[in-house]
């Protein structure tokens, strides 16, 4: 039987390599829809990996399959931007991916391309932009909103009314403190929160803060 899908996870890296059985996963992909997708600067030597085959961007894009699904598992946000922009302007439709055991509430909105891994916790009335990755045992808390290309290393902990905007990267186990209705707390455009930080006010836009509780960082 012809395939008639074809879903790829974008990378082939660490990160690519845990997602790709969330992909499976999901219902309606099997072993045979699915591939590798990577530019072909970065074609490794191998042809394959965990069984699965590598195409390149151009490949995969040839392909004579009108339904295309992509999800970008790569953390460097501005690349995933780049990455993002270009599969929909060759219209390759962007695939969320939502493991099974992710405890997701009420009223909670995902913008395509994201990756919500195992063991992952939305609450309720919570608006999340695209291409969005949620590690491990992350969670996000009421009343959150997040932007694009956000980033959640593992076990980050979002309390209820956190503001955070575009291109952020929270570190692995960061902790943000809940803000409040009138006054939340915000994490600005391309701002990195560090590893086990503790943050207790708003980052401004592209400051990187760490520490307990989290401070700038200076050299």
């Amino acid at each position: 039987m012809p395939v008639k899908k074809l879903f790829a996870i974008y990378g082939s890296g660490g990160f690519s390599r845990e997602v790709m059985p969330i992909l499976i996963s999901m219902k309606g992909v099997t072993r045979e829809n699915v591939c590798f997708v990577v530019d072909e600067d970065y074609l490794p030597k191998e042809s394959s990996i965990n069984g699965f085959p590598i195409l390149t961007f151009e490949d995969f894009k040839s392909k004579n399959i009108k339904n295309k699904f992509i999800t970008i598992a790569i953390s460097h946000n501005k690349v995933r931007k780049e990455l993002y922009d270009k599969c929909t302007t060759n219209k390759i439709n962007h695939q969320t991916l939502i493991f099974s055991n992710t405890c997701i509430l009420d009223d909670v909105t995902i913008g395509a391309g994201s990756i919500i891994c195992p063991f992952v916790t939305l609450t309720s009335n919570i608006i999340i932009g695209k291409s969005f990755h949620a590690n491990i045992y992350s969670y996000v808390a009421h009343d959150c909103q997040i932007g694009d290309y956000v980033t959640f290393a593992p076990k980050v902990c979002c309390n209820g009314n956190v503001h955070i905007h575009d291109y952020a990267y929270i570190g692995t186990g960061a902790i943000i403190k809940q803000g409040t209705p009138e006054k939340p707390l915000v994490i600005g455009k391309g701002a990195i929160v560090g590893m086990g930080a503790v943050v207790t006010k708003d980052v401004a836009p592209y400051e990187v803060v760490v520490g307990n509780p989290a401070k700038p960082f200076t050299k």
